[in-house]
């Protein structure tokens, strides 16, 4: 467990200098210049990640059971990743109204992602991973819409094609993941 917490705190502390530490952060990239700033930035997330990746499967050779979910609860699990794949893709395909309606859509698309797999999972490990990603996100969103308010940040409005392509490229690619992808990479197969 020592590894996935240490690789959740580096990941997802690098991923909350906007929210809790703006100015350092600002002064940070100011004074190491951009470049630098997103290497340094990009070479702990990957560090981050890959801890949380092998912690997370050391924390599975010895599971510990904290309650049994439903079988149903797949379901429900199912239909929340399909809507983070959607979230996720709205981030990036410019001019869609998911984006417009909602601002920070692949925040939101983390939110989905991580109480979908807390739905369907009872392991500590899983609590550990999910929960705080879910806890991040929520966080993430209510500073991310506060920080839109007070800077009066607009976001223009979406374009029914470009809306078209975000669902059909986050459907598709939630397929992709969840009939093929997830078994190869995780390990275990949602639908199989």
């Amino acid at each position: 467990m020592k590894m996935l917490i240490a690789g959740l705190l580096i990941f997802l502390g690098v991923h909350s200098l906007r929210m809790f530490a703006e100015d350092w952060r600002h002064r940070m990239r100011t004074r190491l210049g951009k470049g630098v700033w997103k290497g340094v930035y990009s070479l702990l997330s990957l560090l981050g990640l890959a801890l949380i990746a092998w912690g997370f499967d050391l924390a599975r050779e010895q599971p510990v059971l904290l309650w049994t979910p439903p079988t149903a609860m797949r379901h429900g699990a199912s239909l929340l990743t399909l809507l983070a794949f959607v979230l996720l893709a709205a981030a990036y395909v410019p001019g869609n109204a998911i984006k417009a309606r909602l601002h920070h859509p692949m925040v939101l698309g983390v939110k989905a992602w991580a109480l979908g797999h807390l739905l369907a999972t009872g392991m500590l490990a899983h609590l550990l991973l999910f929960g705080a990603f879910l806890i991040w996100a929520i966080v993430n969103f209510s500073i991310s819409r506060r920080r839109d308010r007070r800077d009066g940040v607009q976001y223009p409005p979406g374009r029914a094609l470009a809306t078209g392509v975000t669902v059909v490229l986050g459907v598709a690619a939630w397929a992709a993941f969840a009939f093929g992808l997830h078994g190869l990479l995780i390990g275990i197969k949602p639908f199989g």
